[in-house]
C-alpha cells in the first residue's frame, strides 16, 4: 500500500510518455495498468539477481534507460545500468551520496558549506566526538534514509541511549553499518529540487520542511512555492555546489539544507526524486515533472523543466497522538467532498494495524496516512492544512 500511496504517482507519470518493464520485489498489483511487462527480484539491493533480472528484460526489449526512485536501490541500479551502456549517473558519485561520512569528506575538500563529522563505534568513541564538536549533536547511520535512527543529543548522559537508538537504525544498512557524530545545524531545513543534464543543475523548487517535535528528525509535512524567494539563494551556494562536488552529472536530486543564520550548509544530497511526494506537490505548484524528468534523464535526452503553474501546494502527515493500535480514521466527508483545493487524503494504515511513533517506530510504522491541498502561495497553503487537519481524526488505544 506504502509504494502506491507514495510512488504511486511516478509510475504513471513515466508510463504516459514511455513504456515500462519493472524489477519489483512483489508480483505486481497496482502497478499493472502502468506496465509492459517485469520480473520479480525478492531483493532488488541483491546486485547478483538486479543484473540477472536486467539481462531477462534486455534480452526481451530494447531498453532506453533505467532509473529508481527508491533509495536502497540507488547504486545497485546506477551499477546496472554500466552494465548494460545506459546511460547513468557514475555508481561511485551515487556512492557518495549514500555514504555520509564520504559525502561530508567530499564537501570539505570542495568548500562546499556543511557540517562536522566523525565517524564512531561506540558510545565512548561518540561521547568524545561530541565533547571535540560541541553539544548538542546529531547521531546518525552513515547509511540510511526517511530519518532513520536519527537523533539530537544535547547532554552527554543522552549519549549511551542515543547511540543505541542510531546503531539500530544503522544496522538495517547493508551498505554501511557504521554510525556519525556530527555538529547541530541550528536553523530552518528546506530541500532543493534539482535535475541535472551533462553537468550542469537546475533547481526547480525549494520545499520547506516541517519536522516533528526533537529529539527525532521525523519529517511531518512539506511545502512548495513556485515563486519561493529561497530558491536564487540557496540553489547556487550550495545545492549546485554539492552536486557538482559529488561528481554526479546526470539525474534528479533531492538536495537537504538547514539555513543557519540564513546561510545554507548542507545536509545531505538524495540521487533520487525526494520522498514524500514532492515531485507531486513540486508538479502540482510548478507544472514540472521530475518523474518524466528522470526518465529522461535515464535514456540520455535532455529534460523539459519548464513551468507552467505559479502556485503553491502542500502535504501534510497524519501522526497519532500515541502509540497504540489503530482505532479510528476518518475526514469529515462533506468537507472533503466538496473542498476542491483539498487535492488528495490518503490512508495508509488499517483500523487494526499498529501505529508506533519513536522512539520504538519510525515514519513507515507511524503514520496513518497524509493529505495534500494546493493554494495560491505558503501562507493560503498553511492555512488549509490547518483547516483541513481540524477535519481529520485518528485514534488508537494501547497495545496490550
Amino acid at each position: 500500500m506504502e509504494a502506491e500511496a507514495y510512488r504511486g504517482y511516478c509510475l504513471e507519470s513515466v508510463a504516459a510518455v514511455c513504456d515500462v518493464v519493472l524489477i519489483t520485489s512483489d508480483e505486481p498489483s497496482w502497478e499493472v495498468p502502468h506496465i509492459k511487462d517485469c520480473v520479480v527480484v525478492p531483493d532488488p539491493a541483491d546486485q547478483a539477481a538486479l543484473s540477472a533480472a536486467g539481462r531477462v528484460l534486455a534480452e526481451r526489449y530494447d531498453l532506453a534507460g533505467v532509473f529508481t526512485w527508491t533509495e536502497w536501490y540507488l547504486l545497485p541500479v546506477a551499477r546496472l545500468a554500466r552494465q548494460l551502456g545506459l546511460p547513468t549517473a557514475a555508481p561511485q558519485a551515487v556512492q557518495g551520496c549514500r555514504n555520509k561520512a564520504t559525502a561530508r569528506s567530499v564537501f570539505a575538500r570542495h568548500g562546499v558549506p556543511s557540517a562536522a563529522s566523525v565517524s564512531v563505534r561506540t558510545a565512548e568513541e561518540a561521547n568524545a566526538a561530541s565533547e571535540r564538536i560541541g553539544y548538542p549533536v546529531v547521531l546518525k547511520p552513515a547509511a540510511q534514509a526517511a530519518s532513520i535512527g536519527v537523533i539530537r543529543v544535547d547532554r552527554p548522559e543522552e549519549m549511551p541511549a542515543a547511540f543505541a537508538f542510531a546503531s539500530v537504525g544503522a544496522s538495517r544498512s547493508r551498505e554501511n553499518t557504521g554510525v556519525l557524530v556530527e555538529e547541530y545545524l541550528d536553523g530552518p531545513e528546506v530541500s532543493v529540487e534539482c535535475v541535472t543534464h551533462r553537468g550542469a543543475t537546475t533547481a526547480v523548487a525549494v520545499t520547506r520542511k516541517h519536522l516533528g517535535p526533537p529529539p527525532y528528525f521525523d519529517e511531518t509535512g512539506h511545502t512548495v512555492d513556485a515563486t519561493d524567494p529561497l530558491l536564487a539563494q540557496v540553489a547556487p551556494a550550495a545545492a549546485a555546489a554539492a552536486i557538482k562536488a559529488l561528481g554526479i552529472t546526470d539525474g534528479v536530486q533531492h538536495v537537504e539544507l538547514r539555513l543557519v543564520d540564513g546561510r545554507p550548509r548542507l545536509i545531505e544530497v538524495n540521487a533520487r526524486i525526494g520522498g514524500d511526494m514532492i515531485g507531486h506537490l513540486v508538479r502540482l505548484a510548478t507544472g514540472i515533472d521530475l518523474p518524466k524528468a528522470a526518465a529522461d534523464l535515464a535514456c540520455g535526452r535532455a529534460p523539459d523543466l519548464t513551468p507552467t503553474r505559479r502556485g503553491s501546494a502542500g502535504i501534510r502527515m497524519i501522526y497519532p497522538d500515541a502509540s497504540g493500535i489503530l482505532t479510528a480514521r476518518h475526514i469529515n466527508q462533506p468537507f472533503a467532498a466538496h473542498t476542491l483545493w483539498l487535492r488528495q487524503i490518503q490512508w495508509i494504515r488499517e483500523i487494526g494495524e499498529p501505529l508506533l511513533l519513536p522512539p520504538d517506530g519510525d515514519l513507515f510504522t507511524a503514520r496513518a496516512g497524509f493529505y495534500i491541498v494546493t493554494g495560491r502561495d505558503t501562507t493560503e497553503v498553511t492555512e488549509r492544512l490547518d483547516t483541513t487537519a481540524d477535519e481529520i481524526t485518528v485514534a488508537t488505544r494501547a497495545d496490550r
